[in-house]
């Protein structure tokens, strides 16, 4: 196979020889944050296993839960426990990669938990907030 490449604006020809195929895990584009697992699985090539809830959370209430968009820290934690919240309302800051991202509630509901706290690293997918 033959590549070229620009390096500096000088362009190379390269030779290339495929040695195995590349067998990584492709995301069709952008999934919004509150999609439960298994649609999230439908869409995405990744195993179940990479998808499957912490040992210490056990099987939870998809309809429920509020999970974390990305990996980051939480920054600020604007709902309490016990707080009527409607959909678009926001729960939390978390920051990734000096961006700031809302956590807002996925749907209408009252603040039943709160799993995070500020200064909390927090992984993709992880539960930040239990709804009753």
């Amino acid at each position: 196979m033959k590549l070229e490449i620009s390096i500096d604006g000088k362009a190379y020809q390269l030779d290339v020889e495929v040695l195995e195929e590349d067998r990584a895990p492709r995301h069709r584009g952008y999934l919004p944050p509150h999609h439960p697992p298994s649609t999230v699985r439908s869409l995405l090539t990744t195993p179940a296993a990479a998808q499957a809830p912490a040992a210490n959370e056990g099987p939870v209430d998809e309809a429920h839960v509020c999970r974390s968009p990305v990996a980051g820290v939480v920054i600020r934690i604007k709902a309490v426990i016990g707080q009527d919240l409607q959909q678009d309302d926001l729960i939390m800051v978390l920051e990734a990669m000096k961006m700031e991202t809302n956590v807002t509630a996925p749907a209408a509901g009252k603040v039943k938990a709160i799993k995070v706290a500020e200064g909390d690293g927090v992984k993709a997918n992880q539960v930040l907030v239990e709804f009753e």
